[in-house]
């Protein structure tokens, strides 16, 4: 299952508080398919059929072909001092 990494827990935690009726929710991400790749948006809830990682108080609703496809990866997170963040996959382990 898709892990987190310390900043990227902190980047989801904080993009979600931006987010008016988002506190509750989390990041989601969804695989758009072919070379397009993912799709991260903040949502104040997760869809029925998601697959839910919780990680150090962050919470990512995969869809159902990212949780597959993220299955052994990790998120990690690069903030900027302007608030911008920029997110990674890598390989766990």
């Amino acid at each position: 299952m898709l892990t987190l990494t310390q900043t990227a827990a902190e980047a989801v935690e904080e993009l979600v508080a931006r987010v008016p009726l988002a506190e509750d929710g989390g990041v989601r991400i969804r695989d758009t398919g072919g070379s397009a790749g993912f799709e991260l948006s903040v949502v104040p809830a997760r869809d029925p059929q998601d697959t839910v990682v919780v990680e150090r108080g962050a919470r990512v609703y995969l869809d159902q072909s990212a949780a597959a496809a993220l299955e052994d990866r990790v998120l990690d997170a690069e903030l900027s001092n302007d608030g911008a963040v920029r997110f990674a996959l890598g390989t766990q382990g």
